[in-house]
């Protein structure tokens, strides 16, 4: 008999993605954080910021997804058990409403619409100077899945468009960069710069002073990534000084974002509680049955991470 399946997340009680699999796999063994049972029947992990060790104390532990395209969330469990693979989930979905964020942001910032809300307050008529779209460069940090495609999709509307990524790509109509050298290059291109980067040990603080003070003068910044990539004392340093014209962020160094945060009430940020994309089971679950399927299989799996880099 085919093991256990454990859903390891406290966003959700897990019934979607139990009724999403038992779509495709006919009934299962389906144990949730409240009624883990015998954990050494547990086979396969589905998690979402499990507690730390709790997935070692599965002793027969074949897999682990992550409930989300990040996996920074198991990474940083130095418990976890060697050996055993990771994937991550693939969900075009997600990936739809992370590109509709970063284009709404961009667009907002784009076309002044604060200012405009600001004279609407004021009940002030106060057309403002535009710039053209081909005169507003956007650079994307990442070039991923997510990055890849809020990258096409910005680039379609006009934008001159460039990517970052740590290793050389190639996207037709879309201007790329890489490496440490490549960093500095796109970001004194870029009016508009969006962090679609995954959270590793090289991209920890890798928005800091020396990063936004490349920008150009009156640049914005749109974080949909991680909280943990940016310096925070550095970003609000950079807004104060009017070097950035303002930022959107969807992501924190500490979530829930503390209210006595600056970030509340700096008039150059707009916040929201991560929820740039949100992993849909309907969506998601396809390339989690294929990988259950291929594992009882003894195939090989897709989607895998490499937990040294979390690439």
């Amino acid at each position: 008999m085919a093991g256990a399946i454990a859903y390891v997340s406290r966003d959700t009680d897990g019934q979607l993605w139990k009724k999403a699999l038992e779509a495709s796999l006919g009934p299962l063994d389906f144990r949730t954080l409240d009624n883990l049972g015998d954990k050494a029947a547990i086979e396969i992990v589905l998690a979402w910021k499990p507690a730390p060790g709790l997935i070692a104390s599965f002793p027969n532990v074949k897999l682990i997804v992550s409930l989300g395209m990040g996996v920074d969330h198991l990474l940083a469990d130095d418990r976890l058990p060697a050996g055993v693979p990771i994937v991550r989930i693939m969900d075009d979905g997600l990936v739809g409403q992370m590109s509709e964020y970063a284009i709404y942001w961009a667009l907002r910032h784009h076309r002044d619409i604060d200012r405009y809300a600001a004279s609407q307050r004021a009940r002030r008529w106060q057309p403002e100077e535009f710039v053209d779209t081909i005169h507003r460069r956007v650079g994307v940090l990442g070039l991923g899945t997510i990055g890849q495609d809020t990258a096409r999709k910005i680039a379609a509307l006009g934008f001159p468009t460039a990517g970052w990524s740590r290793t050389p790509r190639t996207m037709a109509g879309i201007e790329t960069f890489s490496g440490p050298e490549g960093f500095g290059q796109m970001l004194a291109r870029s009016d508009i710069l969006i962090d679609v980067l995954p959270l590793t040990r090289d991209t920890r603080g890798i928005l800091g002073a020396e990063a936004f003070a490349a920008l150009p003068k009156g640049a914005y910044f749109i974080n949909m990534a991680r909280g943990g990539h940016v310096v925070d004392e550095a970003l609000l340093a950079a807004l104060d000084s009017g070097h950035l014209a303002g930022a959107a962020l969807d992501v924190f160094n500490t979530e829930p974002l503390p209210p006595e945060h600056r970030y509340w009430t700096h008039p150059g940020v707009h916040v929201t509680p991560h929820i740039a994309g949100a992993t849909n089971p309907r969506t998601a679950s396809p390339g989690v049955i294929e990988n259950i399927r291929r594992m009882r299989a003894g195939k090989p799996l897709i989607h895998t991470v490499d937990p040294k880099t979390g690439y």
